[in-house]
């Protein structure tokens, strides 16, 4: 589901060429972060809708993940977990590794911060591929709870993300 309501902060959003690598157009958020009512309208926004996937635990995927996951967890009254690269977390941990659109990776989730038969919610800055949501998601699964959907700031369209996916509720903010 794609969000028709403007965001103000939208305008914040700064395109950053050949970044991590040639050929890549990075969407920066953190002039978005860094101006506290643009900050505020995007956690008001993401909290309404994180609300309508009724969970019971918010996911954030490393690291801006954690940025925007972390205040919809609080303002839900629900525990968070970290979604994080491999060799990050300390603690007995599962793993699955993905491919991106630039390369491959490693996430990694604490095993006791799920428990079987919680919905989930997977939060992101950004959905491109699929590949890193898609890997949260096989992780909450593997450890018996519920996708209960994702959710993001902004969605590349182009990367055709959604589909990889398919099956499960998509929101985003902005797209490009």
């Amino acid at each position: 589901m794609k969000i028709s309501k403007p965001l103000k902060c939208q305008s914040l959003i700064r395109d950053i060429p050949d970044f991590p690598q040639p050929g890549i157009l990075f969407r920066d958020i953190t002039p978005v972060l860094a101006a506290p009512d643009a900050f505020q309208e995007l956690r008001a926004r993401l909290g309404e809708e994180a609300r309508e996937f009724n969970p019971d635990k918010v996911l954030g995927i490393e690291s801006r993940g954690f940025l925007v996951g972390a205040p919809i967890a609080l303002d839900l009254g629900l525990g968070f977990v970290l979604a994080r690269k491999e060799g990050k977390l300390p603690h007995k941990k599962i793993r699955c590794e993905y491919a991106l659109e630039y390369g491959s990776n490693v996430l990694e989730v604490h095993a006791d911060q799920i428990i079987p038969g919680e919905r989930v919610l997977i939060v992101d800055d950004l959905l491109a591929t699929g590949g890193t949501a898609n890997a949260a998601a096989q992780m909450v699964t593997d450890l018996g709870a519920i996708v209960a959907g994702f959710l993001f700031f902004i969605e590349l369209e182009f990367l055709q993300g959604r589909k990889v996916l398919a099956g499960h509720k998509v929101v985003s903010l902005v797209q490009y």
